[in-house]
């Protein structure tokens, strides 16, 4: 490997982890899967793959399609919001009444298709999944001119280890969500989280 090679592959990683290591939709609901431990592998799978999938569409310049219809963002705006607030009405729902929905359930009792189909809907339904990492990480990645598909790898790699830590990583806080009360406080901030994302994307609708 080149020290060009290295270098785009460290910018990659690093402008990977940038992009995703912050508190969103996404990330809440992969926390709150590896709470649980239910299907944190497919959940896991889903982020990353999607992840990788649009870091080559970026690098390949799917970008500029964005640009070249705006009117298709303000659609995934509005549906990505409201798929949020009715997400946030339902952990709201936990939150108020704990015993409506069990947040505790065994891995055992949840069905692997509502968990995939949540984690596909937070991962695609979100249009700054588009603009950060079709393109604008698609951007960075050209100025690395050959080297741009190894600023890419690095991206997808930094996905991989943060979602796979996060997913995995969430049952040594297992300790501090034996207490009902923690799960309630968990609930709340993840309603409060899908509400001002929500929020967000509504107000970026084009006049």
């Amino acid at each position: 490997m080149t020290h060009e090679t290295a270098v785009a592959v460290a910018s990659g990683l690093g402008f990977g982890l940038s992009l995703i290591v912050a508190i969103g939709a996404q990330n809440a609901f992969v926390l709150r899967q590896g709470l649980l431990r239910e299907h944190v592998l497919p959940v896991v799978a889903v982020c990353a793959v999607s992840d990788a999938v649009l870091i080559v569409a970026g690098i390949a310049g799917l970008g500029s399609l964005l640009d070249l219809a705006p009117w298709l963002v303000d659609v995934m705006r509005v549906a990505g919001a409201a798929f949020l607030l009715t997400y946030a009405a339902l952990a709201a729902r936990r939150a108020w009444r704990p015993g409506s929905i069990d947040a505790r359930a065994d891995a055992s009792g949840s069905a692997l298709w509502p968990a995939v189909s949540t984690a596909v809907a937070l991962t695609w339904l979100n249009p700054h999944v588009y603009l950060d990492t079709v393109v604008l990480l698609g951007s960075v990645a050209g100025t690395h001119g050959d080297e741009r598909w190894w600023f890419g790898a690095g991206a997808v790699a930094a996905s991989v280890v943060w979602f796979t830590a996060l997913g995995f990583g969430a049952r040594l806080l297992q300790p501090v969500f034996v207490k009902p009360s923690a799960w309630r406080v968990l609930d709340a901030v993840i309603a409060a989280v899908m509400v001002v994302i929500a929020a967000t994307l509504l107000r970026g609708l084009t006049p």
